[in-house]
């Protein structure tokens, strides 16, 4: 990742520069001169790097900045930007940083995760992914729930495999991390207002644009404004099978973000309404969940019934990670498997003549229920 920076770029990196080199390192957390964490397979650790002073520290944000074309200054004290191979930068600079300036890499992988490897990883199994293919096939709507560096998009990624080849996707990001690996790919990016507070373009405008493509399928880097009302009416009013990523905790809440983010689109909808549109928009909620032990995994595959009598959001879990103890060495015990619970789309399924195991949805004794919030 680190050839991605010109040699100028390195020189001022140095006090980093074997963190960026090293494959194990995922991200790096600069949150003054002498503080300087990295997370390495999944744990975060703290280093004994660090600049010399602020002046450097500030030099090297400063060619990062002119590197990737953007801008720091007092009216604007923070910058986000996307590497040429996909990483992403993000500075905050004094008094928003009250510590100093705070400087965060967050690396991008060249391997791709597939769902061959969720499943090497443990983080999935194969019944599990079999019910993901014939949820795909037929055109169900799914989101993607985690909180941060659950590996959401990472997981969404490996899930848009799961999409027929012959199929037109449009996929709109704000920082382009996704590798769709079909054939007929439209990627969209989003761009920030330039010096002057003009010509921005918005993952809302995008997605407006979207509508008028023809796409088959709706892929969204991350939903987190009012770009949901427009993505979930696009859900309603037949782009089926369209995918995309929220930060929730578990997925009811990714619902009731879903609905909040809803009213951020500016059209006044009584709440019914709005929970109607969500539970109708949306089929399945993947919840992906980082565990104590630095592991990310699938903790739930959960469909979304309509609204209860008493207008919460009820959800089914149709596959559910039980956790079985710890190893010695700290690692979590578990295993991915299936509630008991058939949704209530299965006929959906044997309709359109994809088949099933008999025992897909068989599940060891246990009480596994709709809950509802």
């Amino acid at each position: 990742m680190s050839s991605q920076f010109s040699e100028t770029v390195r020189s001022f990196l140095a006090p980093i520069i074997r963190y960026l080199d090293d494959p194990e390192v995922s991200e790096i957390m600069i949150n003054s001169p002498d503080e300087i964490w990295v997370e390495r397979k999944g744990k975060v650790e703290r280093t004994g790097a660090r600049f010399e002073s602020a002046d450097a520290l500030m030099s090297a944000v400063n060619n990062i900045s002119q590197f990737v074309k953007r801008r720091l200054t007092e009216e604007t004290p923070y910058m986000d930007a996307r590497l040429p191979d996909g990483s992403r930068v993000h500075a905050i600079l004094p008094p928003c940083a009250r510590r100093g300036i705070c400087l965060d890499i967050r690396k991008f992988s060249k391997d791709a995760l597939t769902v061959e490897k969720l499943i090497e990883f443990g983080s999935l199994n194969q019944k599990a992914l079999q019910f993901l293919e014939a949820c795909t096939h037929i055109k169900k709507n799914v989101i993607v729930s985690g909180g941060t560096g659950s590996g959401k998009t990472s997981l969404l990624n490996a899930i848009s495999s799961l999409i027929p080849n012959n199929e037109r996707i449009i996929v709109i990001e704000d920082s382009a991390e996704l590798q769709l690996q079909q054939d007929h790919v439209v990627p969209l990016e989003s761009k920030p207002p330039d010096r002057h507070g003009k010509g921005e373009v918005s993952i809302r405008d995008l997605l407006r644009s979207t509508l008028r493509l023809r796409p088959d399928r709706i892929v969204i880097g991350e939903i987190r404004g009012g770009e949901a009302l427009d993505f979930l009416q696009a859900l309603n009013t037949g782009h089926g099978g369209s995918m995309g990523t929220i930060h929730a905790n578990s997925p009811v809440d990714a619902l009731a973000r879903l609905e909040t983010l809803t009213l951020f689109g500016g059209v006044e909808l009584p709440l019914k309404a709005i929970r109607a549109q969500v539970t109708s928009a949306i089929d399945i909620v993947i919840q992906t969940s980082r565990y104590h032990d630095g592991s990310r995994k699938v903790s739930h595959i959960s469909e979304v019934l309509p609204v209860g009598n008493d207008e919460n959001y009820r959800v089914v879990d149709i596959f559910k990670f039980c956790q079985e103890g710890i190893e010695p060495g700290g690692d979590i015990l578990g295993s991915l498997g299936p509630t008991g619970q058939k949704p209530i789309f299965y006929n959906d399924l044997t309709m359109s003549g994809y088949e099933l195991p008999d025992d897909m949805f068989t599940a060891p004794e246990r009480d596994e229920r709709a809950h509802s919030g």
